[in-house]
């Protein structure tokens, strides 16, 4: 049960020693597939304080369904371990085994790979990509993606192997747009559904893929199942299954992993490291992750259209304390809506200084008075609103306890709201709240805040706040558009300065991550883009493996 006020307090300072000495693991060296031959077989289920709201692609929302579909389905190419994002270098083949710029590099020839094959048997052909991109840019199907993919033009087959993806300009993200922002989906399966109903469709929970995996089954509310391509283009994967085990909260997923029923939580919360450091059969891995988290003004909201009252609200959060109380070393406060990890950052932004007595000042200029309980009012009105939460987010539900307690100084009445994620998701998509804790995690690609906050993405995108200022979304289209890396970084930080300055939301923290994993799974380098890409080289040695590494996939199935 979440306490309503709790004490701004920094956590140990020893803690940070305590993880080296409880097993912490850095993420380059929890690989152990060196010896990884021979050792197929095995079953990895990933508990989940959260629910699966679809198995189609182009809607797909949050990172767990992100995680089961990036090992159904295949891209194009794979941004590699370079996570370059400009021109093509270090890009690695997936659906597409070569690719041919233009002279004028205004489109790329896919050359699609001929041994690639629909989980159905059917063969993945060029179709299949022109079908996926009119499907993801299609206005019934409101894709998230579908802003990503604005400078793309066309896709043309010129015979029944080779994509063509055509650009209306050149810019740097080109390869990465048409190679990586697509999942590419089976034309045979879908395009015979109508668009406006192809989220209720039997397809959308039962997806045919040409990934590693193949999909099992999706009981809802409970689990999702996918088994190994053991026929696969690409070669088989190690594992034989993989679930993903649904737990209604943070710490009933805890319970799985303690238990046994479950190996692996990709989130553990600083304060649970001692206890998981009590189970033998159990190690951590930090990781770093390219997010950030936020709290997000509803600027459909009249008190949050009021410029001074956001402002109020920043001066009045000690982002610092907040950030130290919750995740001590393993976070920091976030500088605008950007991971850092990203290289078109910018750490140097101005920012907007804790100072409650300027927040006093402010709100007593704008009418906002205190009563004689401390609380502000105008008008008969109380300064008062809801800060919405996944129940799912240890680090996000106690950040709205603090961020309620730090507001209720200055006379600011800030309730939090805990909900189970599919009723957060579905307030946020039809904009009924009044502040949101959101975690944004980007692909690393420049495409991000034009994706989240752009005037554009309030329709085909994550702008859920709707937030719009001609002025960002020109500065975020010059940087994505300028070919000259030091211009275009310049571009983004100039947008940076500006929605800093206008104050959609309070940038709160970036974090670093722990996982807790069973001892007997051997990993593979967990990437900043997502710990699970290369899970397809996760192995668990015979001699170790329980009663559900056996099943196999002929049961599974």
């Amino acid at each position: 049960m979440m306490q309503a006020n709790p004490p701004l307090r920094a956590m140990p300072r020893l803690i940070a020693l305590a993880m080296i000495a409880l097993g912490f693991t850095a993420c380059q060296s929890s690989d152990r597939s060196a010896s990884s031959a021979g050792q197929t077989g095995g079953t990895v289920v990933f508990a989940i304080p959260t629910n699966i709201e679809t198995l189609l692609p182009p809607a797909q929302v949050n990172i767990t369904t992100a995680q089961i579909l990036d090992l159904v389905f295949d891209y194009l190419a794979d941004v590699g371990d370079s996570l370059n994002m400009l021109g093509d270098h270090g890009f690695t083949p997936r659906l597409a085994d070569r690719w041919t710029w233009s002279p004028d590099s205004l489109s790329i020839a896919y050359h699609i790979d001929p041994r690639a094959r629909w989980h159905d048997g059917v063969p993945v052909r060029a179709a299949d990509v022109k079908f996926t991109y009119k499907l993801y840019t299609d206005p019934a199907m409101g894709s998230g993606i579908a802003s990503n993919l604005a400078r793309i033009d066309s896709v043309t087959t010129p015979d029944s192997l080779t994509a063509t993806v055509w650009f209306k300009q050149r810019y740097p993200t080109q390869f990465f747009d048409a190679a990586t922002q697509m999942r590419i989906l089976p034309a045979h399966v879908l395009a015979s559904i109508p668009v406006a109903s192809i989220r209720s469709s039997e397809a959308a929970s039962h997806p045919i893929g040409s990934g590693r995996f193949r999909f099992v089954r999706w009981t809802p509310n409970q689990s999702v199942e996918v088994v190994a391509d053991t026929a696969n283009y690409r070669g088989r994967p190690l594992l034989d299954r993989l679930v993903w085990d649904i737990a209604p909260d943070y710490q009933s997923a805890l319970v799985k992993l303690y238990t046994g029923e479950a190996d692996m939580y990709e989130v553990i919360h600083p304060d649970d490291v001692p206890e998981v450091a009590k189970h033998a059969g159990l190690r951590t891995i930090v990781y770093p992750q390219p997010a950030y988290s936020f709290l997000g003004f509803n600027m459909k909201r009249p008190l949050f259209a009021e410029a001074g009252v956001r402002r109020a609200i920043t001066l009045s959060l000690d982002r610092t304390s907040m950030v130290r109380n919750i995740l001590d070393t393993l976070g920091v406060v976030a500088k605008g809506p950007f991971s850092r990890l990203n290289h078109i950052s910018d750490t140097t932004v101005a920012q907007v200084p804790y100072d409650t007595a300027a927040a006093d000042r402010l709100l007593d200029s704008l009418g906002w008075k205190r009563a004689k309980d401390g609380m502000r009012a105008r008008g008969g009105r109380k300064l008062a609103f809801q800060v919405l939460v996944p129940s799912s987010s240890k680090y996000r539900v106690r950040m709205a306890s603090l961020i309620q307690d730090q507001l209720q100084r200055v006379g600011i009445a800030a309730t939090p709201s805990v909900l189970e994620n599919s009723v957060t998701l579905s307030q946020i998509h039809g904009h009924d709240f009044d502040t949101f804790i959101g975690s944004w995690i980007s692909d690393l690609s420049p495409n991000d805040p034009k994706q989240t906050w752009t005037t554009g993405a309030e329709k085909e995108g994550l702008n859920y706040f709707s937030y719009s200022d001609p002025k960002f979304d020109a500065a975020i289209d010059s940087g994505l558009l300028d070919l000259d890396p030091a211009r275009s970084k310049a571009h983004f930080s100039h947008a940076y300065q500006i929605i800093v300055a206008d104050e959609p939301g309070v940038w709160l923290y970036e974090p670093q991550l722990v996982a807790a994993v069973s001892a007997r799974i051997h990993t593979a380098p967990f990437r900043p883009d997502g710990w699970w890409i290369k899970v397809p080289q996760w192995y668990i040695p015979a001699g170790e493996r329980t009663a559900r590494d056996r099943v196999g996939l002929a049961a599974a199935r």
